[in-house]
């Protein structure tokens, strides 16, 4: 193989091309044929429709609660997701494959996987020419994994059929987090588990990290049970927890800010730089708020959010902290244009603002019973508004 150097994390697309990542050997190859073989290309489809659907039949937030939030989140990031049959098989054990997979999309990494001097790497492996010959689409995925030191050096195998076991994925997702060094310092710890006699002693410091970051636990009766193995619904959760403690810069890249409007189909979400980003919603967009799936109106104003974005519209949407009730606002700037709904009534109004020499848009939802001072409504006039949650109450036109 080519030497290269390390591949660092990589941010995703701005528009993420939502893959299949199945939970058997079968399902894996109907999977892989989706998203690489030319003779199908239906990346981004299920069930014969198109689009992204983050609503598996085989998995709902009351049964799956500790499971449910990381489950839609990763699918929403296009890193684990389910089968074409609309299931995810939450209680299926994961192979070792489908693991080494989901790590390097959750590193930002698919693309580079995907190029053709990856795919066509050949790696030296014992057990090369069944990956090549079972997982051909696999190939740049292990290449890729490879180079960013997911494997052990003394690693002959690949394994890829072998069911994920949890100290397995746990090495996995501690060399994934980039923390080898750390965990080497940290062999001789004592580890608070009954059965800690089954973990080997070089992997040892990677369980006390794992521990320490809070990416796996322990079981009621003391024990870790290293050689168990991991479930689809396992696996996403602690993916999940290893993406809340990846830097910024190498997640995928995602729309985050505060909640201005929804109208027409239509979010708006300031930015922390102030600007402002509207995008059109999907019919089947997925929201969660104060943590259970929840409806598009049910967003408010001021809502801090995380929109993932697939083909141009959002199709998820998580409320990362609720908008504070009735918080009242006054601003000021031109007029710039307003929107009416079907019945004639004012819905939304675009104002023009100076912010630190940077001209900006604002809009704000407008309630419907509104108040309308010093004239009548007109594009290109000065006004103050003010109102309750980022909703225009009254609005004052500047004589």
């Amino acid at each position: 193989m080519k030497q290269m150097q390390p591949v660092l994390k990589k941010t995703a697309a701005a528009t993420i091309a939502l893959t299949l990542l199945a939970g058997s050997a079968a399902a894996t190859m109907a999977s892989a044929k989706s998203d690489h073989g030319s003779k199908h290309g239906n990346e981004g489809k299920r069930g014969g429709k198109s689009g992204i659907h983050l609503d598996y039949k085989d998995l709902n937030g009351k049964e799956w609660k500790w499971a449910y939030e990381p489950i839609i989140r990763l699918a929403a990031q296009g890193v684990f997701n389910g089968y074409e049959d609309g299931s995810f098989k939450p209680r299926n054990n994961i192979s070792r494959i489908e693991a080494l997979v989901a790590a390097v999309r959750l590193l930002g990494l698919k693309e580079e996987a995907e190029k053709p001097e990856n795919k066509n790497a050949n790696l030296n492996f014992k057990d090369y020419d069944q990956l090549q010959k079972k997982y051909g689409w696999a190939v740049g995925y292990v290449a890729v994994a490879l180079e960013n030191d997911l494997f052990s050096e003394t690693d002959t195998k690949i394994q890829p059929d072998k069911p994920a076991s949890r100290l397995w994925a746990s090495v996995l997702l501690v060399k994934a987090m980039k923390l080898e060094a750390e965990a080497k310092t940290k062999m001789d710890t004592v580890l608070p588990f009954r059965d800690a006699k089954e973990i080997p002693a070089g992997s040892v410091g990677y369980i006390a990290v794992a521990l320490e970051k809070n990416l796996i636990k322990g079981y009621n009766d003391n024990t870790f049970q290293p050689n168990r193995p991991v479930t689809r619904a396992e696996l996403a959760s602690l993916l999940d927890r290893v993406d809340q403690q990846l830097p910024e810069e190498g997640r995928a890249q995602a729309i985050v800010g505060k909640v201005e409007t929804v109208a027409n189909n239509a979010l708006t979400v300031r930015k922390s730089d102030g600007t402002a980003v509207t995008v059109p919603v999907d019919a089947n967009v997925f929201i969660f708020r104060d943590n259970v799936k929840a409806s598009l109106s049910a967003l408010k104003s001021g809502d801090e959010a995380l929109v993932r974005t697939y083909e141009g519209k959002a199709v998820f949407i998580e409320v990362t902290q609720t908008a504070e009730a009735n918080t009242q606002f006054v601003d000021s700037g031109m007029l710039t244009s307003f929107t009416l709904n079907p019945d004639g009534k004012l819905t939304t109004v675009s104002l023009n603002k100076t912010l630190n020499g940077v001209t900006h848009v604002i809009i704000y939802n407008v309630d419907a019973n509104v108040s309308i001072s010093g004239g009548g409504l007109t594009s290109n006039v000065n006004v103050v508004v003010r109102g309750t949650n980022s909703l225009v109450q009254t609005i004052e036109i500047q004589s």
